[in-house]
């Protein structure tokens, strides 16, 4: 959850879900795994069916981002507490840590994770800790917040000390869902224990089939059309396996596999080079820019034409993002 109190030097990160999510909060999580040195990356999902699901196997687990409303913060709306949850659980104890705090109760509960010396340190040094002081620990790294505080929009406009009125703002919160030990578990920083959702089959879609009925009952408790939600997969990192695979097909001499394996590759490599063109504009302070712009259309009299053609377009996407979250139900 994010909020204006309580932050000790964690930064708030844009998240709200019909305008930045699926920009904001992927590119924070792709950059903490780096950070993190783990070989995972995170993926959009759209949908929840099965066929969906199956394209992103071997899936770890799901990151939730919903409305916090602060009557739930305390309950088990759904499943029941695992008082005795013998994995990684971290308490959220400031506010704007629960995207990376999302992340950090994920990677915890994957067995046999290869991870990088700073977060094996933090793993290791917080073991057998109560959730409360684990999550303390968690947010007094230095290296984490820092880590946490780079995607970060640049705060180039500063109103504090013009005596304006403070507008309330939505608050916005991550969660996970996974397997563990072979149940289905909800982790959220802001409830006492883990949410225990009950066993799974391994046969079939496994856990996902758990944690997709518990994931739509949740959205189904929001305003048909609401875009107060947003759903993002953490997954082994693929390029990896593609490029063994290409290199065996090679030596094998298996040259029209070949082909649809390079593709793939292609394909990865286009969404890293995405990603990095937009984790750039992220860091990039466009304050002077847009002023300028807003000036020169002004003084050539198409600002007006040009706000109605950008409510135009918004309207757009919203209709767009409102078409495709239709997928979850």
């Amino acid at each position: 959850m994010s909020g204006e109190d309580d932050s000790s030097g964690w930064q708030l990160t844009e998240s709200d879900p019909s305008v930045f999510t699926p920009l904001s909060s992927r590119q924070l999580h792709r950059e903490l795994l780096k950070t993190l040195g783990v070989p995972l990356i995170v993926d959009d999902l759209y949908s929840l069916d099965a066929e969906a699901l199956a394209s992103l196997q071997p899936l770890r687990a799901l990151i939730f981002l919903f409305k916090w409303i602060p009557s739930s913060a305390g309950t088990a709306s759904a499943g029941q507490y695992d008082t005795d949850f013998p994995g990684f659980f971290a308490h959220q104890v400031v506010n704007n840590a629960c995207a990376t705090l999302a992340v950090l109760n994920a990677l915890g509960n994957i067995p046999s994770l290869p991870t990088g010396p700073q977060l094996a340190e933090l793993n290791s040094f917080t073991a057998g800790m109560d959730p409360q002081t684990r999550g303390m620990v968690i947010t007094s790294a230095d290296w984490l917040r820092e880590a946490h505080n780079a995607l970060s929009p640049p705060s180039a406009v500063s109103l504090d000390g013009l005596g304006l009125p403070r507008k309330s703002e939505d608050a916005y919160h991550f969660v996970v869902y996974l397997p563990v030990m072979g149940a289905v578990y909800e982790l959220d920083g802001l409830k006492e224990f883990p949410v225990r959702h009950g066993t799974y089959e391994e046969s079939g879609e496994g856990w996902l089939k758990t944690a997709r009925e518990v994931i739509e009952n949740r959205i189904a408790t929001y305003p048909a059309g609401a875009l107060e939600f947003s759903l993002l997969a953490l997954r082994d990192d693929p390029l990896p396996v593609l490029q063994t695979r290409l290199q065996e097909l090679q030596a094998s001499g298996n040259s029209a596999a070949s082909v649809e394996v390079i593709s793939l590759i292609s394909r990865e490599n286009e969404k890293r080079q995405r990603w990095a063109f937009e984790n750039s504009l992220r860091r990039h302070n466009h304050v002077g820019l847009v002023h300028a712009l807003l000036v020169a259309l002004a003084k050539g009299g198409k600002l007006s034409s040009a706000q109605a053609m950008a409510k135009t377009t918004m309207q757009a996407r919203i209709e767009k993002a409102a078409a495709s979250e239709e997928g979850f139900e």
